[in-house]
């Protein structure tokens, strides 16, 4: 698979990223299973991993820091991703989460990723979730003195707007290297309310999480998947190809990163072998107004 450099700063992914945002179950979290889809993506020449301290409550970052350690794999051979800044209420009885871009919880948060992790350095680190609290200064002055002890190398956003993403971007000495969005067929509207066109302003490409809309591509039994699926198979048939296949190849033509989360081999080898194929406009156009 094709590297790819994320920004004109950043560092050189796969074109395809590996996210462990559903590793949630007792089947998949645990070391061998990890390491084994670690080795399997690396086969077909996917070398960069999305994690959060927020997935599993951080044990798939211990999880996959103790698959790494133990194995042949080296650490300069892969790309590690990782967020911070959602939270659980520490009144166990309210439900839901909240979100803090304190300077003091992101430093923290990088010390235990960095533990769990068991490497010195975070080649992207993000900011999770916008936090309308935070003082913008701040935050972006620690995020700095991060950057310069070593211990992360690149800044990355997760879910915020354009305007959310420029006020941080005006406080950093550094550019903000990604935004990690949600992107897909179904749900397309970074296109449309400027975040795809503001990331591209600043010469750097969007992760975009959910490429098959949690699956609704496949197998959605709405009006607005069912018609989507129907154009897909057709374009599918001409390229010999399937139609999961194709879903992605049209994020690839927009020059976003899909992220794969499936732990499923073949979905896996599907997202990475879709990166060769190459739709034409018309098709592409095709399956963005069917989804309209």
């Amino acid at each position: 698979m094709e590297k790819i450099f994320i920004s004109e700063t950043g560092p050189e992914v796969s074109a395809a990223i590996y996210g462990f945002w559903r590793w949630n179950t007792a089947a998949l979290a645990n070391q061998k299973k990890i390491e084994e889809i670690v080795r399997y993506n690396l086969e077909l020449g996917v070398n960069t991993f999305d994690h959060s301290n927020s997935y599993n409550n951080g044990k798939i970052e211990e999880l996959f820091g103790k698959a790494i350690a133990s194995s042949s794999i080296k650490r300069e051979d892969i790309i590690i991703s990782t967020k911070a800044g959602i939270r659980n209420f520490s009144d166990k009885s309210t439900k839901g989460e909240y979100y803090d871009l304190s300077p003091e919880h992101i430093a923290k948060s990088v010390e235990d990723s960095l533990k769990r992790l068991k490497t010195d350095y975070i080649d992207i680190f993000l900011l999770e979730h916008y936090d309308p609290l935070y003082t913008v200064e701040e935050t972006a002055s620690a995020l700095i003195k991060l950057l310069r002890s070593g211990k992360i190398k690149n800044i990355g956003v997760s879910n915020f707007n354009v305007f959310q993403h420029r006020l941080l971007a005006s406080h950093l000495s550094q550019p903000i290297v990604t935004n990690h969005i949600e992107l897909n067929l179904l749900q397309s509207s970074a296109i449309d309310d400027g975040r795809l066109d503001f990331i591209k302003e600043q010469y750097s490409k969007p992760m975009a999480f959910a490429p098959l809309a949690g699956g609704r591509i496949l197998n959605g039994k709405d009006a607005k998947a069912v018609k989507v699926r129907k154009v897909l198979t057709d374009i599918a048939k001409k390229h010999s190809v399937n139609v999961e296949q194709v879903a992605v190849a049209w994020l690839y033509k927009l020059g976003a990163l899909p992220i794969i989360g499936s732990p499923d081999k073949k979905r896996i080898k599907n997202a990475a072998s879709a990166y060769s194929i190459k739709l034409s406009n018309e098709e592409w156009y095709k399956l963005y107004n069917a989804a309209k």
